[in-house]
């Protein structure tokens, strides 16, 4: 495991209340792979609360990532329901949690929200 991913989950209870709203109540098992071993870590969702543990299951959802693409997603490198239809990863059960779980990761550098860009477009034409 990462230092940068230990950070990661770490973060997540206090950044919870900013990040999650009313759908994710489940618990979400992330095993991350990685020379040929497995790590795991339980993260369990609420409205507004997160409790991480570095347990198995049970679990509502299931998602599998290597350890190297973790740390791209927590990076904002890469994108993870990308990862998925890509195959580069797998997810099994309650897919809102995973929808809801993703929104801890980061923007991809550079990203700008478009609205924003809008905002300063309209200002620079008055």
């Amino acid at each position: 495991m990462t230092e940068a991913a230990e950070r990661f989950f770490e973060s997540l209870p206090a950044r919870a209340p900013d990040v999650l709203g009313g759908l994710a109540d489940g618990t979400l098992q992330i095993d991350l792979g990685s020379d040929h071993r497995t790590e795991h870590w339980l993260v369990r969702m609420r409205p507004g609360s997160v409790q991480v543990s570095r347990e198995r299951g049970p679990a509502d959802a299931i998602w599998f990532s290597s350890a190297a693409l973790f740390d791209r997603l927590i990076t904002g490198e890469a994108q993870g329901v990308a990862a998925v239809l890509r195959n580069e990863s797998t997810f099994s059960g309650n897919v809102v949690l995973f929808l809801a779980f993703r929104r801890f990761f980061p923007d991809p550098p550079g990203t700008r929200d478009p609205r924003e860009v809008a905002r300063r477009a309209a200002r620079r034409s008055t």
